[in-house]
């Protein structure tokens, strides 16, 4: 409380084991909304906070309260560093973020995706009407169906909840994912990919000719946002830094 600052700060300065070094805040409601009042409600207590340690004990080396969409809506949150996480990937932090920086004019970053997920098939079965697919028995083909195997699931961060939501990119078309996402594996639907084979690159996330699966997509078929997308794929997964 800001009540409270003056008389810990004091403390500070009469240590001879403590020197403050910076001084951060972090935004509780400004990429979920086109209101900002509580965000401008914050950058205003904590500018009173500051000036609180300017009079104490002087203007420390590192301040910094700017999130990517802090960092994006309000230059006034640009101190010493910015603390730009998501953006720095090339994703919106939010759509609100996206309508509320375009609202403000002026130039709105052009944000380009740096990551692509890619697995391939490696299983491919032609399986009759009326056949289920996957635990539970969640789907049941309409058609003849060729099926394609694929060695991910949710261990790796593939979503539960995308069984019978998603689509891959098996070159270039979209290929549906039938039936529920299995620990390592998920299965789709290659019916109207012809030609698709063995060992044939699929694209989780990202582009493949004109077609693109966006991690904002992506989270509305699991019901949550890019951030969660993103952030579990598994770290042991190989990862290739390309470009």
């Amino acid at each position: 409380m800001l009540d409270e600052l003056e008389d810990f700060l004091l403390l500070v300065k009469r240590s001879r084991n403590l020197t403050l070094e910076g001084i951060s805040t972090h935004y509780a409601n400004i990429e979920d909304t086109l209101n900002h009042e509580y965000a401008e409600l914050q950058i205003t207590r904590f500018a009173s906070a500051l000036g609180i340690v300017d009079r104490t004990v002087g203007r420390p080396p590192f301040i910094h309260t700017a999130c990517s969409a802090a960092a994006l809506l309000f230059s006034s949150t640009h101190f010493t560093m910015l603390r730009s996480g998501i953006a720095l990937y090339g994703l919106w932090p939010s759509r609100e973020t996206l309508l509320a920086s375009k609202e403000k004019g002026g130039s709105v970053p052009d944000f380009r995706p740096v990551l692509t997920w890619k697995t391939r098939i490696v299983q491919i079965k032609a399986i009759p009407e009326g056949s289920y697919v996957g635990y539970g028995c969640s789907y049941k083909t309409m058609r003849n169906t060729v099926l394609g195997v694929l060695p991910v699931g949710y261990a790796d961060g593939y979503d539960r909840a995308l069984g019978n939501r998603a689509h891959v990119l098996v070159p270039c078309r979209r290929a549906p994912v039938l039936g529920r996402i299995c620990m390592n594996l998920c299965m789709v639907d290659l019916t109207d990919v012809p030609g698709a084979k063995l060992e044939d690159e699929v694209v989780l996330l990202g582009k493949s000719g004109e077609e693109r699966i966006s991690a904002e997509t992506m989270a509305e078929w699991a019901g949550t946002i890019n951030y969660e997308v993103v952030t579990r794929i598994s770290p042991f997964l190989p990862r290739k830094i390309v470009g």
